[in-house]
This record gives structure tokens, sequence and C-alpha cells, in this order.
């Protein structure tokens, strides 16, 4: 079982951009999938969630209404749609299958290797 995460990069601050996780040996959309980022000199910090429903559920006041969770069943694929991105969005961004984290910390779960966004003018 494995998550990988792309699509990351350098974007200026207003633009857009989409990071992918693609999930293998398992079925994301049976299950609630996370995205995580890791702000520097920070700890880790839970995005939102989308449901095996597809409900979704955000927990960054300061991404909602910017970012947007969804979800390609037939391809097996998380997506996070990140626009108007600012420069505090920075930072390496996650998706994970039953996380834990406690204090910022990653204490288990399944985890991608993370995918590094820029936000630079």
């Amino acid at each position: 079982e494995q998550l990988v995460e792309s699509g990351g990069g350098l974007v200026q601050p207003g633009g857009s951009l989409r990071l992918s996780c693609a999930a293998s040996g398992f079925t994301c959309s049976r299950l609630d999938m996370t995205w995580f980022r890791q702000i520097p000199g920070k700890g880790l910090e839970r995005i939102g969630d989308i449901m095996s429903g597809g409900s979704t559920v955000y927990f960054v006041d300061s991404v909602k209404g910017r970012f947007t969770i969804s979800r390609n069943n037939a391809e097996n694929m998380l997506y996070l749609q990140m626009n108007n991105v600012k420069f505090e969005d920075t930072g390496v961004y996650y998706c994970a299958r039953d996380p834990a984290v406690v204090g910022g910390m990653r204490l288990g779960g399944l985890w991608g290797q993370g995918t590094q966004v820029t936000v630079s003018s």
C-alpha cells in the first residue's frame, strides 16, 4: 500500500496549483482520506478530509474558500486544488490514510512522501 503525491512546485501569490495523490494497494474511495501540510518551523497541520461518501471538511480557516479536496474514484486519485495561494501556504503537503498526529508530529498511518509547494514572487 502506498501514497504518492505530486504536483508541487513554485507558484506566485494569487496563483493556483493542483496537488495529486496516487493511491495504490487499496481503494481510497472506500476510506476517509486527509491532506496535511507542514509549514517551515511548525508542526503538521490538518488541512481537511474527504470522506468515503464524498463529503469534505476543512480544518484550517485560512484555506477555506481557497482549497478544495476532491477524488477521482476511477483513477484512485486524491486531489488538493489550491487557488489564490499566499506566501504562508509554503510548505510540504502530504496525503494520508488513518493519520495519527499528536502535537503536530506524525505517529502513525499511511503517508506519502510529500510534495513541496513554494509560494514566491
